[in-house]
């Protein structure tokens, strides 16, 4: 076992340094930033529910925008059709990458905040596409593969943006909208074309939940916050449990933990995987009128109806296996090392990351992920037993070369089955160790220890293994 005292020591500090931190684009943490929710609302759940309830009141082949983009900064996107013509128009016909904004937007982001706002005595919500953007997603429909890739780029990241020099990446929308935004994305990521875009303002977004039917997440400890300035109240009991809207919202608000905003990203992605197993159903048809009466007003994108309809078409057939969520590589700002707190993103590995799952070229010839012995393998144990009865499991791993391995705190949600979850999106290494153990399901998302590359979360179905590998490796 490998001894990791001195640096899970560091990283503690640097975490507390970076939730802490409040550089020029960072707000005050009173002011509680909710920014993954939306996120959660911007996948897949949210493009299948408001296409088929346009498609259900109108059809307008023109983009659903409220913003105004200049001929340059239209040119940012890629313009060529993504689906089919005529009877075809439900067809997506080419990968297509979708840079998604979540906005949190309170009056004082913006100059011309509504009069309605004013004098409340604590900032509401309002209906505006300016300021920070507190979600950026990545997402990547490829009828070629027949895969969805979500990649969660942080707010903090630190990143040059054309024209303003380095900052953190949420002041690009601020600076200069969804355009600048993408050239940003792009420049951050090596180059990927950016398709469409799609901004999406956070009022209404509880009732948007609740006309999907709400959703079933295990909400992994007691949360508890209140925030007058808000009017933020969360409330939440550990365990599994239906979330209406209100309550789903409370939990992906929440931010008080020790990996503050990179918490919520992994908790973002276990309620948007929810969200698209629950959402991708006959029943809700039914729903549609209440989706496109609470999103219709907050939404802005360069998305006509015909393509959002084929991006429907397409995330409908998709299983549950090749919905893959990840995370921009990276680290938390240590103390002291820059005039803000950051994200700082690890170029090596994005380099990997998007050659394997976007498709770019290699830029170097080192493009092929760590071997066993170079791989950090977290062990999260779901089941509440001793860590004695791992042991066997471990050895296992040892003698296949893994010699990098620790244990992490896990959620506390019990699993039935263990997932082997491939953290830095190295979804070969993580099938790899899922054919040595025999038993698990390979995930290609961030909610694993976020030091690893593999983390293994160990579930019943070990249980019901343990007598083989106790065999396996006696002397």
């Amino acid at each position: 076992m490998t001894s990791q005292k001195t640096s899970a020591a560091k990283q503690r500090a640097a975490k507390a340094k970076y939730n802490q931190g409040k550089g020029k684009n960072s707000r005050p943490s009173k002011s509680g930033r909710w920014l993954w929710f939306a996120v959660g609302m911007g996948g897949i759940a949210i493009v299948s529910g408001i296409a088929g309830a346009l498609l259900a009141v109108s059809w307008e082949s023109t983009p659903l925008q409220q913003a105004q983009l200049s001929p340059q900064e239209e040119a940012v996107f890629d313009g060529d059709s993504i689906s089919g013509n005529g009877l075809q128009f439900s067809q997506l016909t080419r990968p297509v990458n979708i840079l998604l904004l979540g906005m949190s937007v309170l009056p004082p982001d913006v100059q011309n905040a509504p009069t309605e706002s004013k004098n409340l005595r604590y900032h509401p919500q309002i209906n505006s596409f300016d300021g920070l953007s507190d979600v950026m997603l990545l997402i990547k429909f490829d009828p070629q593969t027949k895969k969805i890739v979500m990649l969660s780029v942080p707010r903090d990241t630190r990143t040059e943006i054309e024209g303003h020099g380095v900052k953190k990446i949420n002041a690009a929308n601020m600076e200069g909208g969804p355009a600048l935004t993408a050239k940003s994305v792009s420049n951050l990521l090596g180059g990927v074309g950016i398709d469409r875009y799609i901004r999406i303002n956070v009022l209404g977004v509880s009732k948007l939940i609740e006309a999907l039917g709400g959703v079933n997440v295990y909400v992994p400890k007691n949360m508890k916050y209140r925030d007058d300035s808000q009017h933020l109240y969360i409330n939440l009991k550990a365990g599994q449990q239906h979330l209406n809207g209100e309550q789903a919202l409370q939990l992906l608000r929440y931010r008080h933990d020790e990996l503050g905003d990179i918490g919520r990203i992994q908790r973002q992605q276990i309620v948007l995987r929810a969200l698209i197993e629950q959402t991708l159903n006959p029943t809700t048809i039914t729903r549609l009128p209440d989706i496109l009466n609470v999103v219709k007003e907050n939404i802005d994108t360069n998305l006509s109806v015909e393509e959002l309809v084929a991006l429907t078409g397409f995330g409908s057939k998709i299983n549950r296996s090749n919905m893959q969520m990840l995370m921009l590589p990276g680290r938390f700002s240590e103390n002291h090392e820059f005039d803000a707190s950051y994200w700082v993103p690890d170029g090596r590995n994005i380099a990997k990351l998007m050659t394997q799952h976007f498709g770019l070229e290699a830029k170097t010839a080192e493009t092929s992920f760590s071997n066993p012995g170079r791989l950090s393998v977290a062990i999260q144990d779901s089941t509440g037993g001793d860590r004695s009865q791992l042991r066997p499991l471990i050895k296992t791993l040892e003698k296949a070369g893994y010699t990098n391995i620790f244990f992490s705190k896990s959620w506390g949600q019990p699993l039935d089955t263990t997932h082997i979850v491939a953290q830095q999106g190295d979804g070969d290494s993580a099938e790899s160790v899922r054919s040595l153990l025999g038993f698990g399901e390979v995930r290609v998302e961030s909610t694993g220890n976020i030091g690893s590359d593999i983390t293994i979360q160990v579930g019943k179905d070990w249980l019901q293994n343990q007598a083989i590998f106790n065999n396996s490796t006696r002397p």
